[in-house]
């Protein structure tokens, strides 16, 4: 099972529905996948959050209703006028009011579910990189082709992703081209383009994004364990950059690959 695989099921594995089969193919998934793993306790957390939410109506309420009813069908039959039964009359109020309750809590859980959902994935996709440019360090695997020359690296993807990766070489901006290599970040082969500032390293992912090609989005950052993180859209790519450099060089070199 794969992280795309997983990630479709991970809803009904949270709530208890999958069978015991799919249940166990995804237990084995989540003990070697730690991004997976972020992402269900993600999904757990919120889930656990949507029931502070949930409203207890006070028992008087209800008395206070049934006697303003009562009242009113006092009156009505005071001066003659039909009066649907009190039964009748708690039922339409009872059905208008839940109906109204079910409305209000499917618009709010649909605008926090979906907000939190992007939350979520965001912070587990940033994990995913970050943990990929760990790995690169620790495992001396920073390139499959090592090279300063942009016209040997971006040939060497040919044949080996969908896309046709953005490769330059900023050696004028003082982050020289050192190699690149083949990755996989959001279900999807990335190519990992590995530039050098002094003695520190940064490796830029770059893959589609999914879907209809949107607008460009402007560049956003974090800092997390120390690394710092750049990311943005561009023509329908998305791109993160990651390294221990401070966050003013990290910007300069992403503006580099903008200009």
């Amino acid at each position: 099972m794969n992280c795309d695989e997983a990630r479709q099921l991970l809803d009904p594995y949270a709530d208890g529905e999958l069978d015991v089969i799919r249940s166990a193919e995804v237990d084995r998934h989540l003990t070697d996948c730690p991004a997976c793993s972020r992402q269900l306790t993600g999904l757990r957390d919120l889930k656990s959050g949507f029931g502070s939410l949930y409203y207890h109506a006070p028992r008087a309420l209800e008395g206070r209703i049934t006697a303003a009813l009562a009242v009113e069908a006092s009156g009505r039959a005071d001066a003659g006028l039909s009066t649907p039964s009190t039964t009748s009359r708690r039922f339409s109020w009872g059905l208008i009011a839940t109906a109204a309750c079910l409305l209000l809590a499917l618009i709010v859980s649909w605008f926090a579910i979906n907000g939190a959902k992007g939350r979520v994935d965001s912070g587990a996709l940033m994990a995913q990189v970050i943990d990929s440019h760990v790995r690169s360090l620790m495992a001396s695997h920073l390139e499959d082709v090592p090279s300063t020359d942009q016209h040997t690296v971006k040939p060497w993807f040919n044949g080996k992703l969908d896309f046709s990766p953005n490769v330059r070489d900023l050696a004028s901006n003082g982050f020289p081209l050192v190699g690149g290599r083949l990755d996989y970040l959001e279900g999807h082969p990335a190519a990992a383009l590995v530039y050098q500032h002094r003695q520190h390293y940064i490796n830029l992912f770059e893959w589609p994004s999914s879907g209809p090609i949107g607008p460009d989005e402007s560049q956003s950052s974090a800092s997390v364990r120390g690394y710092n993180v750049i990311h943005w859209k561009r023509q329908g790519m998305n791109y993160w950059a990651v390294s221990d450099l401070n966050s003013e060089e990290l910007s300069d070199f992403a503006r580099g690959l903008n200009d």
